[in-house]
């Protein structure tokens, strides 16, 4: 991919963020990395959004060296730097302080998966972090968010699972692309909604069957899916 096109892409992925009110202020960002270079464009810290533009993201390495670019790139840059070392699958990151994703980070819970609509797209339930400690974050906070994350994922697969709530935080997704980092933000979002208000009615609501889970998310993302046309990534 030439950088100018990862510009484009993950410039157009920040302004989806916006787009679909999964960002206030300048409470977000998305970033992508090109695997052919192993740079990665992300959008700078603190900028708004309407005076983003594509020239105007930040090119850095993977070791987090400023490739091109004048402004300073986005403080959790390290966050997603440790997230593209440690899943090689991955090629676009989204984090963002979404209203019920946020609710549920603050609270320190994970989001429960409570029906088909959460299990056609994350199987099973959406893992929380530990805290991050006063050690960690005195040393290096945002490489070691990335770290607590990864952590947290040493029995889960990214594939299956490309969201996490960092605890007391916010939301990281991931995905094939920028895009696909985003719409994994945006299931992410909505699936926290509904299981907010799905535990506001029924606090008690018994637990999702395990065989429901396998059927929607198989049949989505499984071996042998047969949801949809076969014309790129369910996920």
């Amino acid at each position: 991919m030439r950088l100018e096109e990862l510009r484009k892409l993950v410039y157009q992925a920040n302004i989806d963020l916006v787009d679909l009110g999964l960002v206030t202020l300048t409470w977000g960002n998305v970033s992508g990395l090109d695997k052919e270079s192993g740079i990665v464009a992300i959008k700078p810290s603190g900028v708004d959004y309407k005076d983003l533009a594509p020239e105007n993201l930040v090119l850095v390495d993977l070791a987090g060296n400023r490739v091109e670019g004048d402004l300073n790139p986005s403080s959790d840059t390290p966050t997603h730097l440790e997230l593209y070392r440690a899943f090689d699958r991955i090629a676009g990151v989204a984090h963002t302080h979404s209203d019920y994703a946020g609710m549920f980070a603050q609270a320190r819970l994970a989001i429960p998966c409570l029906g088909t609509t959460h299990a056609d797209h994350f199987n099973g339930e959406v893992p929380l972090t530990r805290m991050i400690t006063q050690e960690e974050v005195e040393a290096d906070y945002e490489g070691n968010t990335g770290k607590v994350i990864v952590e947290r994922f040493e029995r889960i697969d990214p594939q299956e699972m490309p969201a996490v709530l960092v605890a007391a935080h916010g939301a990281f997704a991931w995905g094939s692309s920028p895009e696909r980092a985003v719409i994994n933000s945006l299931a992410l979002e909505k699936t926290a909604k509904m299981a907010w208000g799905t535990l506001s009615l029924a606090p008690e609501v018994p637990p999702f069957p395990e065989y429901l889970l396998r059927k929607h998310y198989q049949r989505k993302h499984g071996p042998q899916a047969y949801y949809g046309q076969k014309t790129g990534e369910q996920k």
